[in-house]
């Protein structure tokens, strides 16, 4: 699959290497931290995503039926193996906006990704990723001056970098494959948690 946004991944964040983001985001991140969101898991009990406070974060919209399944779901399986021991979490949540491409129950979904991928980050509740009907957490991590469609998601697996300190650093295009994201990870890993 080609790349439709190849032209925009030049830029640079700071010290964090390079970044795949919106071409127009500014260096403004939301202030609230990531930690005031509680969530649901996939059985539907609460989240409260505070428990992840002193890890890094990368936060995806995932669904089972599209282009880029076969290619992001076997990364970041593989970026959390290698990882998950110094600190990420990957917190992937199900969602049916794009052509309908989740189509399943957060059973049929954490079976296809556990199966399937033989995935070990947390699946939550499928969700909505923008409109009214849009998950509190979504809603939030939209507020960036991030770029283009007024700062909707644009597509399935559309990614977010939180740091230790639950702040938001970065968001990348869904076609950014998890791997060209380890630079960003590794660099937050290295960093000291001051919570």
């Amino acid at each position: 699959m080609g790349n439709v946004f190849s032209g925009c991944f030049s830029q640079m964040h700071k010290d964090l290497g390079p970044v795949y983001r919106m071409p127009s985001q500014a260096d403004e991140f939301p202030s609230t931290k990531i930690y005031e969101f509680t969530v649901k898991d996939a059985k539907g009990k609460d989240v409260d995503l505070s428990v992840y406070r002193g890890k890094v974060l990368l936060i995806v919209n995932v669904a089972s039926e599209c282009g880029l399944t076969d290619e992001n779901y076997p990364e970041l399986t593989k970026l959390y193996q290698q990882y998950k021991d110094q600190g990420l979490e990957i917190l992937a949540f199900p969602c049916n906006q794009f052509a309908a491409q989740e189509p399943g129950s957060n059973l049929q979904i954490e079976e296809f990704v556990c199966t399937r991928f033989k995935s070990g980050f947390q699946i939550f509740d499928k969700i909505e990723v923008n409109g009214d009907n849009a998950a509190p957490l979504y809603k939030f991590l939209r507020l960036g001056k991030w770029g283009f469609f007024d700062d909707d998601i644009q597509w399935n697996f559309a990614k977010f970098l939180v740091d230790k300190e639950g702040k938001v650093v970065n968001r990348y295009y869904p076609t950014t494959l998890p791997f060209s994201l380890e630079h960003d990870i590794k660099k937050l890993l290295a960093e000291s948690h001051e919570c």
